[in-house]
């Protein structure tokens, strides 16, 4: 086995118990830097299962004729676009991933920004910061909670399962856009079906769990951020890549709807950045699933996804092609 992370990926997300079990599969040999494809290349030929980590050099035709002997790649984060390529899958070489462990502490930031939203905290946090009188800092929308709200959410991924599971346990009448999820699965989930645009025009909060793909590009533009209702908000903790973010900026500066943001089309955030100064907005640096314990448990799927493949075993998490063609 090769494990390809910089020692303090390694420290972050490789428990000496994940170690111990990597170490009685096999022999684990370890390269520091993701990025030294040369270094890769003199190591895959003695290599039956690769796992990188982020930076990973990506696995053309080139480098994985150095690898005669991979079978699996188990890699120790999430979105593996970056560095899978199509020979991988035309080598039968299989593929999985540990991204099951940021479902739910990005959820949980979700439930956290909804809430938010739904209680106008974040305007009053900055009424009274900025020193404004009693009176003026409870100027707000009107406050709503979740129980009975309608909460739209844009894709049952992973992360959006995590949420819907939140929210519906708390009481939201929530519905979900998602052209893939079946009317037997939204039973199961405790939602109904909506297509995209009664969905922004009738719920309070809008979180998007969507998949970067070119048909999710932009899909809440201008046209769809109109059709929100005065004092709703839009929660984003998957990608910007689903926004129009001059008309996001738009229309958060007239004040007529609220967003939480995770996520931005250039990061780190520019500090000039307009939204910086807005009222209506909350903004944290794409941190969502930035916890101990999700970093810890994608080593630890990293592990048994392995043992799994040892013992001939079905891997949870596999990615085929057609899948992955599919996922953010």
């Amino acid at each position: 086995m090769l494990l390809v992370a910089t020692p303090s990926f390694r420290s972050m997300v490789f428990s000496d118990e994940s170690v111990a079990r990597l170490e009685k599969l096999g022999e684990l040999v370890m390269l520091d830097d993701p990025g030294d494809a040369e270094a890769l290349v003199d190591a895959l030929p003695e290599t039956d299962v690769l796992i990188p980590s982020w930076g990973a050099t990506p696995l053309t035709a080139e480098v994985l004729a150095h690898a005669p002997r991979l079978r699996l790649i188990a890699y120790s984060a999430s979105s593996v676009k970056h560095f899978v390529t199509d020979e991988v899958f035309r080598r039968g070489i299989r593929l999985t991933q540990a991204g099951q462990a940021m479902a739910r502490p990005v959820a949980e930031v979700s439930l956290a920004f909804t809430l938010m939203m739904l209680h106008r905290i974040h305007r009053f946090d900055r009424a009274m910061h900025s020193g404004a009188a009693w009176v003026g800092a409870i100027d707000t929308p009107p406050q709503h909670g979740i129980t009975g709200s309608r909460i739209g959410v844009v894709g049952a991924s992973r992360t959006g399962v995590e949420y819907i599971a939140m929210v519906v346990a708390l009481g939201a009448d929530v519905v979900v856009y998602d052209p893939y999820l079946t009317e037997e699965r939204a039973t199961e989930l405790g939602v109904r079906r909506m297509d995209l645009d009664e969905l922004l025009r009738t719920s309070r909060v809008v979180a998007l769990h969507a998949p970067t793909l070119p048909e999710t590009r932009q899909m809440i533009g201008t046209r769809e951020l109109a059709l929100m209702p005065d004092g709703s908000a839009l929660v984003n903790t998957a990608r910007s890549w689903l926004v129009d973010s001059d008309a996001l900026l738009a229309e958060l500066r007239t004040g007529r709807i609220d967003a939480a943001l995770d996520v931005f089309d250039e990061e780190p955030l520019p500090l000039d950045s307009p939204l910086r100064g807005l009222p209506n907005v909350v903004l944290t640096p794409h941190r969502a699933a930035g916890t101990v314990e999700c970093y810890l448990e994608m080593g630890t799927i990293v592990a048994s996804e392995i043992e799994r493949y040892v013992a001939g075993s079905p891997l949870q998490y596999e990615l085929t092609e057609a899948g992955l063609a599919r996922m953010a």
